[in-house]
């Protein structure tokens, strides 16, 4: 089975959905048979959390050092570039965003506070970006994001009625949308998987290793950062 094909199985309605149970990484089996490297696509864009990109940039990264096979890259709307992130750090990015490409399309957030300002609310009032968001879905892109990313997920529709998570100061805003909040650090439902604040991209990231690539070498990735994922990852049942 191919993995779009799966995705598309395993997605939930967008309807009232009722919530299920809890899933550790263990148990996760290594995902479907796949012919290539798994594609990773990170959106970023001007006022990103460095935090929320460089977890999932190092996680994927070590994967393909620990026995999975991961191609990673950086992509930002309207073209190659360079952003600056919260604090000021450069990233120079390669990729033009391409929303039906890749395999797993991972939405950092960054400045949700400063409504005005550079971050994840200039890329929510960008409507090209809500049209992309939801192209990519549609065309078997497992849509995953991390902190105040989700948001950017919200606005263009992808959470409402589905099981999902945010940064603790923005799950009342994403309840707001329509989301069934979940008190978890990752939620995994199917084609859309959400995490909690900051750090929780570390753990989104390991479990999509997981989840595609295997326990092994998830395990691998912990072992090499010296970083062990935490908590239940809700899953439904």
């Amino acid at each position: 089975m191919e993995r779009r094909d799966f995705l598309r199985g395993s997605a939930a309605s967008t309807g009232a959905a009722a919530l299920g149970g809890l899933a550790t990484a263990g148990t996760a089996a290594a995902g479907p048979a796949r012919s290539g490297p798994l594609e990773v696509r990170v959106l970023v864009y001007d006022g990103v959390e460095e935090q929320d990109v460089i977890g999932p940039v190092a996680v994927f990264g070590h994967a393909g050092h620990a026995g999975g096979e991961v191609r990673l890259t950086l992509v930002k709307p309207g073209g190659p570039g360079e952003v600056a992130g919260t604090f000021g750090t450069k990233l120079a990015v390669p990729g033009t965003w391409e929303p039906a490409a890749g395999d797993v399309l991972v939405v950092p957030g960054g400045g949700y506070a400063a409504k005005d300002g550079p971050g994840v609310n200039a890329l929510i009032k960008q409507p090209g970006v809500l049209r992309g968001l939801v192209r990519a879905q549609r065309s078997g892109v497992l849509v995953a994001g991390v902190c105040t990313g989700v948001m950017a997920l919200a606005a263009a529709g992808l959470t409402r009625g589905r099981p999902c998570t945010t940064h603790h100061l923005a799950k009342a805003d994403l309840a707001a949308q329509g989301g069934q909040v979940v008190d978890a650090r990752v939620v995994d439902d199917g084609d859309l998987v959400t995490a909690g604040g900051v750090t929780s991209g570390l753990d989104l990231a390991l479990w999509l290793v997981t989840r595609y690539l295997g326990a092994a070498v998830a395990v691998g990735v912990e072992s090499v950062l010296e970083y062990e994922q935490r908590g239940a990852v809700w899953r439904r049942s």
